[in-house]
This record gives structure tokens, C-alpha cells and sequence, in this order.
């Protein structure tokens, strides 16, 4: 049995994506969701979940979304973000099944302070579950882990009320991931809350549960956004037992991890770190700064090579340069390049053939 015999290509939304989850839970793997900024990062994405015969996740920042619609778009009320979300999502959309593999389409981060772009990504779901009976996307993050956890879950219970009946899946975080990323700074946070309790938990899976299923904690265990040297960041994905065992025992439940998790700051972690949050219910791990350096790097050593050919529009014999400056050329190197890194995540997350 593999994924296939559960949910069919393409972007999944509402019970496939329980399906999903489910499954991977189940069989002890998880998925990778890489963040995404253009067209171009969204095709290496699929074929490399493609050729490793994997399901994958797709997701979009708000800085990201901007990106995707063109810098030069005036983002005032997050306009141009909730645009390039839109635009990325429908270009998923179209050329997902073409790959062939089973896609989560999600928006990552979303601060307190960017709750617009939010919103506006809800309507355009309404919209299209109006006319197509599903929404545009598979899943949306409410990161409002700055704020106190009161306002955190009654922020999550309002809008997980507004998405139910379109069975979105809602992703929240409680804790902070601490470092940087996409204007959301948490360098200087207090190490303590780097580390979320078990009755956090169980306080957020008690109120959502009565809502809706279709809902994901990221639960803080030291994560840290981005690359750092080895040793300054201590993660501690053992705690996510806990607080399974926790929940469980509320619960009194005879699932040994009834709660749908979720790895943040995944980047630089090490394999045996990634497997211990795998089996204690992980379903899904954000991968973004390895797999930025990763598309640069596909540049950088295409230019190294091919330095002499790159430098005017004819050669020092006067021969055309035009097979080496043509974009087509050196952005398929950085799909390349990128696709190398999302295909090391499979295998790092155990999600490798299991379609």
C-alpha cells in the first residue's frame, strides 16, 4: 500500500489531506514543505518530489507572495502578497497533476501583523470553493506565537470556525522559532520560551479539536530559522513525546500520538534530530534557507565555469555568448541545484517512494 491508494495527484484539500497526514503518521515519515518565490522554484520543487516518488508541500511567505507578483506592485494592505499567493497557488494548481505526485499547498508564517494578507488568501478560498467546491488552498499558518496564548488560541478558534466548512487545515505555532526570517526577528527571545509545555498543548488541541480535526500544532523544541554552527542550537525533539503522551493520557486515548505536529527551523538539523521528531508524530518539517542557498549555489558555480563566456554578448573571438547568459540556461542550473537539496529531504524525512 502507498500514498496513491489513499489520495490521487495534484493539490489536495479538505479529507485527502487528513488522508495524508494520516497516512504519514502512521508509517513513520513526514513531509517536507519548501518555500517557494517564483515559477521557476515551484517546477524544481515538483520534479524533484517526482523523481523521488514522494508527496509534497508547497508554501509561500508573505515576502515570498510579494516576490511572486513582482516587487514593483505597491504592497500596501499586503495587496501585492495576497496577488502573488494567488498566482502561485494557480500556477501549482495547473501543472501539479502533470507531475504526478500529491501536493499540500499551504502559506507559511503569518504574523499578527500581517493578518490582511490572511484574510485576503480566506476570500480567495471562499471564492473558489464557491465555484469549484474546494478551496484554492490546502492549508494556511496563523503564526501568533508573539502574542499571549490566550489571544493565540481564540485567534486560531476564529478563523478555524471561518475555514471549517471548506475543511481548510489550519497550522499554528506556539513558542517561538527563535532567529530570523522574512522580517519576523526573534534573535533576542528569551531561551525559555524556545520550549513549549505540554499543557500548552493540550490547551490548544482541547478548544480547536471542538471545531475542527483539520489542525497542526508547531510545537517550539529550541528550533531556530536558519543555519547555524553546529552546537549553538540545542533542539530537543524528544519533548514532542511528552507532550503526545500528555495528550494522550487527556485524551485517554489509545493512539500513541494523537496530535499532528509540526518541525519548524528545520534547516541544518541533524538526520538523527529530524528521525526522533519524525516518530514522535512530526508530519510535516519546513525547509527554506538550505534550499535558497541551494538554487544561489546552482548559479554561482554555473558562473565560475563558464566565467570568460559571461562577460558581453560576444566572446574574445567575437562568437555569441548567447547559450550562456539566456536565463533559461543558468536558472535551470539553480532548479538543478535545488532540486539535489529537496530530493536529500525526502530521503531525510523517509517520504522517498512512498507513493
Amino acid at each position: 500500500m502507498g500514498v496513491f491508494d489513499i489520495v490521487p495527484a495534484g493539490v489536495l484539500t479538505g479529507d485527502n489531506v487528513m488522508k495524508l497526514f494520516t497516512y504519514a503518521r502512521e508509517h513513520q515519515f513526514a513531509i517536507p514543505a519548501i518555500n517557494v518565490t517564483s515559477s521557476s522554484a515551484i517546477n524544481s520543487v515538483l520534479e524533484a518530489a517526482r523523481d523521488a516518488k514522494s508527496p509534497v508541500i508547497i508554501q509561500i511567505s508573505q515576502g515570498g507572495a510579494q516576490f511572486f507578483a513582482g516587487k514593483g506592485l505597491n504592497n500596501d494592505g499586503q495587496a501585492a502578497s495576497i496577488l502573488g499567493s494567488i498566482a502561485a497557488a494557480h500556477h501549482a494548481r495547473t501543472v501539479a497533476k502533470h507531475y504526478g505526485v500529491p501536493v499540500v499547498l499551504h502559506s507559511d508564517h503569518c504574523a499578527k501583523k500581517l493578518e490582511p494578507w490572511f484574510i485576503g488568501m480566506l476570500e480567495a478560498d471562499e471564492a473558489y470553493f464557491k465555484e469549484h467546491g474546494e478551496p484554492l488552498f490546502s492549508s494556511h499558518m496563523l503564526d501568533f506565537s508573539e502574542e499571549s496564548k490566550e489571544h493565540n488560541i481564540e485567534a486560531c478558534k476564529k478563523y478555524l470556525t471561518r475555514m471549517a466548512p471548506m475543511k481548510i487545515w489550519l497550522e499554528m505555532e506556539i513558542g517561538i522559532t527563535g532567529g530570523e526570517e522574512d522580517g519576523v526577528d526573534n534573535t533576542g527571545v528569551d531561551n525559555s520560551r524556545l520550549y513549549t509545555q505540554p499543557e500548552d498543548i493540550w490547551d490548544i488541541y482541547r478548544e480547536l479539536s471542538k471545531i475542527s480535526p483539520f489542525f497542526s500544532i508547531a510545537a517550539a523544541f529550541g528550533n531556530v530559522h536558519g543555519v547555524y554552527k553546529p552546537g549553538n542550537v540545542r533542539l530537543h525533539p524528544e519533548l514532542l513525546g511528552k507532550h503526545q503522551a500528555f495528550v494522550k493520557d487527556k485524551l485517554n486515548s489509545k493512539d500513541e500520538r494523537p496530535v499532528f505536529l509540526v518541525f519548524h527551523g528545520g534547516s541544518g538539523s541533524t538526520k538523527d534530530e529530524i528521525k526522533t521528531a519524525v516518530s514522535h508524530g512530526v508530519v510535516k518539517m519546513n525547509i527554506d534557507t538550505d534550499t535558497q542557498y541551494a538554487y544561489w549555489e546552482g548559479i554561482l558555480k554555473f558562473y565560475k565555469k563558464n566565467e570568460s563566456r559571461l562577460q558581453g554578448l560576444l566572446d574574445a573571438e567575437d562568437k555569441p555568448n548567447k547559450k550562456f547568459y539566456d536565463p533559461r540556461v543558468w536558472l535551470r542550473e539553480a532548479e538543478n541545484s535545488m532540486k539535489k537539496r529537496v530530493e536529500e529531504a525526502f530521503n531525510d524525512l523517509n517520504s522517498k517512494n512512498t507513493l
